[in-house]
């Protein structure tokens, strides 16, 4: 064979080779780039995912503490009360408040908020929870007597009164009653949600009720947060 064509043979493969060698650190170089971009991505959803999930402790906390704090305190109460442990609700048995039909607070009941306003008050807005709480709302409540629009101004004006009573010059002072101006409203739900006896049935009694709720500022939130998670399956 010619020298020449020896040459021109070792020259390709040289050349060959290098390319070879130029395609290979590309690809390791591109694949160094692929692993690294998707464990930056899967860093950064795992520390969101985290610190999602830290929020929802924080406020779950928050919430728990309060119920906590509710129940301990009502736990040896001779008002006739329940205190919810999954949500805080206090819900006062129907007739404490009002006769039928009425929405007028009844001597019983304003001895019940003479009783009660203080210490729920001085709980939720207290220097440790009042800034956590966005809402205290009073929500009445009817029986199904009567078509739903009458019973939704019905409900209204029951916790519309019960607003009114704890707000009287008569009424006997209390710690933080002009804060409690600032997060108190007043809702009527006509008869959407009865209070059902274990047979399933309608207890038209305990149904005509009023309960007060608080909401906290980061319920929102937590409620937005919680769907995300059961749409990302977290």
């Amino acid at each position: 064979m010619p020298r020449s064509h020896e040459a021109e043979k070792e020259s390709f493969w040289v050349s060959y080779t290098d390319l070879m060698s130029a395609l290979l650190v590309i690809f390791a170089l591109v694949l160094m780039i692929t692993i690294f971009n998707t464990q930056s991505a899967y860093e950064e959803k795992e520390a969101a995912i985290n610190e999602k999930n830290q929020m929802i402790e924080d406020v779950i906390g928050v919430k728990s503490e309060i119920i906590q704090e509710l129940i301990r305190a009502f736990e040896d109460s001779d008002l006739a009360m329940e205190v919810d442990p999954q949500t805080g609700a206090i819900r006062f048995s129907g007739g404490v408040f009002f006769d039928l039909n009425s929405s007028m607070v009844s001597v019983k009941g304003t001895d019940y908020l003479e009783k009660f306003i203080p210490q729920y008050i001085n709980i939720l807005l207290s220097d440790r929870f009042k800034d956590e709480v966005s809402q205290i709302i009073v929500e009445g409540h009817t029986d199904t007597t009567g078509g739903y629009l009458y019973n939704l101004q019905l409900s209204q004006d029951r916790a519309l009164s019960v607003v009114q009573q704890i707000f009287q010059p008569s009424f006997p002072e209390f710690k933080y009653r002009n804060q409690l101006k600032s997060v108190i409203t007043a809702n009527g739900r006509s008869f959407s949600i009865p209070i059902l006896k274990k047979d399933g049935t309608i207890d038209a009694d305990k149904s005509r009720r009023v309960e007060f709720k608080f909401r906290l500022r980061d319920d929102q939130l937590l409620d937005q947060l919680q769907k995300l998670g059961e749409r990302d399956g977290n």
